[in-house]
């Protein structure tokens, strides 16, 4: 029968002569830890990102509201009126009446934009407004025959 006495002049109780290392499992814990932790804070201190929340028919134009103050660059091209939002939205589509006569309009995605094109079979001014109402953004695009 075996003793608990040294065999070849080593313990029973050491394998290779090695203490295991337990702090370097307790630092990369941590340092995985600390990470996560910061991204969860990180995430919660980010911006709302600005997102499309509805497009409303109005008299002589379109309302667009959003949940935070939109980024907008307007032009004419060929008697049609283009606004480009940086936003996240879905595509629509429509019709509205300017004087008796149909205007259409589309929302399509362009990479991290919403282009919102207006056409009429007569050539189109138009002119936008961005107000803040009820700690929501409308944007007020307003049309007109030229």
């Amino acid at each position: 029968m075996r003793g608990s006495g040294p065999d070849d002049g080593r313990h029973s109780t050491s394998d290779s002569g090695e203490r295991p290392r337990p702090w370097l499992r307790v630092f990369a814990s941590l340092a995985l830890f600390g990470f996560l932790i910061g991204m969860m804070i990180g995430r919660l201190l980010q911006p709302a990102e600005l997102r499309l929340q509805e497009v409303e028919l109005v008299g002589q134009g379109l309302h667009l509201w959003f949940n935070e103050a939109p980024k907008v660059r307007a032009r004419h091209i060929g008697g049609a009126y283009v606004l480009r939002v940086e936003t996240l939205g879905r595509e629509q589509q429509g019709q509205l009446r300017l004087q008796g006569r149909a205007v259409n309009w589309r929302l399509q995605r362009e990479q991290r934009e919403l282009v919102l094109r207006l056409v009429a079979a007569r050539p189109l001014r138009g002119e936008w407004h961005a107000e803040e109402v009820d700690g929501r953004w409308r944007l007020r695009v307003s049309l007109a025959e030229q």
